[in-house]
């Protein structure tokens, strides 16, 4: 394991008071942010410079969805990402995955819209789901109107956003819309069992540990859900045919690895076309951590260019090379 990892490992270790699982939600937030924020100050680069950026609130089904645009460019008819960020259904939030949402704009010449999806146990299961479909719903439908591409619409998340961008893909193949050129999953969670071979293998001592995975979905399943074909569980559908094309990334030293490729290959299955790709030497959550490893600046390459490949697939445009961070 590269030594910046375990650095940064030894660091939540010794900031951390209590295991988050031991905590109420409101303290995990307010403790796990800060924790969070250090983190990035250590592992990260300068927020990257776009054009423009913008704060709205839309209409979702039950409440107010609050969205971040971002725009790379004054360029019309730009492809879009509709982003939802990690965090177990429980913690995070736009403002944590800024960083991201930036460098995935510039890095992609696309447009993104960050959502702000509610978070359990306030809102549980399926509050967050209708709020991640909601805001795709409307990206597709008004996406003209600030300056995007509707027939280039993605669906991205990390950990449980990569859930939640899969459930986006699921659900718009069973309403009938709207249409999703592809969905990145990055280490999504996609079981919910824990049962998996990484998650016994790397459920102690990691950023993400086995008794948080279930602390999550204890606070985010209501009381004797069977997850079963669900929007929660993605790997227990049993029919996955007709989605949008994938992209699905893991990291090697991540309880979710497995979850993730088994995705992958059940997808295949299926007949959706998938590209996986497994990030060696990395934890979860390494895309809010680039300076970690030079892995992760390929990973954001990687993705690159397998949305150029998608874009090109349509006849369009290719997207210009991103510089790197320095």
């Amino acid at each position: 394991m590269p030594f910046k990892i375990r650095v940064l490992l030894w660091s939540l270790k010794i900031a951390a008071k209590k295991p988050v699982h031991q905590m109420t939600p409101q303290e995990a937030r307010l403790r796990t942010d800060r924790m969070y924020y250090l983190a990035q100050r250590l592992f990260d680069y300068k927020p990257v410079r776009l054009f423009e950026v913008e704060d709205r609130q839309i209409d979702g089904r039950s409440c107010k969805i609050p969205i971040r645009i971002y725009k790379p460019e004054q360029s019309e008819s730009l492809p879009v990402i509709v982003y939802f960020h990690g965090g177990g259904f429980v913690l995070r939030s736009i403002e944590t995955h800024d960083r991201v949402c930036r460098r995935l704009a510039r890095d992609n010449r696309s447009i993104v819209v960050s959502v702000g999806y509610r978070l359990a146990p306030e809102h549980k299961y399926p509050a967050a789901v209708h709020d991640a479909y909601d805001a795709t719903e409307w990206v597709a439908q008004h996406a003209e109107s600030f300056g995007a591409d509707p027939e280039r619409l993605v669906v991205m998340g990390d950990s449980a956003g990569g859930n939640l961008a899969g459930a986006v893909a699921l659900m718009a193949r069973n309403n009938q819309g709207p249409k999703i050129l592809q969905q990145v999953l990055l280490y999504p969670c996609t079981d919910g069992r824990f049962v998996m071979p990484s998650t016994q293998q790397f459920g102690k001592g990691f950023i993400l540990t086995k008794e948080l995975m279930e602390w999550f979905y204890s606070q985010y399943a209501p009381d004797g859900m069977d997850m079963g074909n669900t929007y929660s569980a993605l790997l227990l559908n049993e029919n996955l045919q007709g989605l949008p094309p994938a992209i699905i990334l893991t990291a090697q030293y991540d309880p979710l690895r497995d979850e993730g490729y088994a995705y992958a290959e059940k997808l295949k299955s299926a007949g959706v076309p998938v590209t996986y790709l497994e990030s060696k030497g990395l934890v979860h959550g390494f895309m809010n951590l680039p300076k970690l490893s030079k892995r992760v600046l390929k990973a954001y390459q990687f993705i690159r260019e397998e949305l150029n490949q998608v874009y090109d697939s349509q006849s369009l445009e290719h997207l210009a090379p991103a510089s790197h961070d320095s």
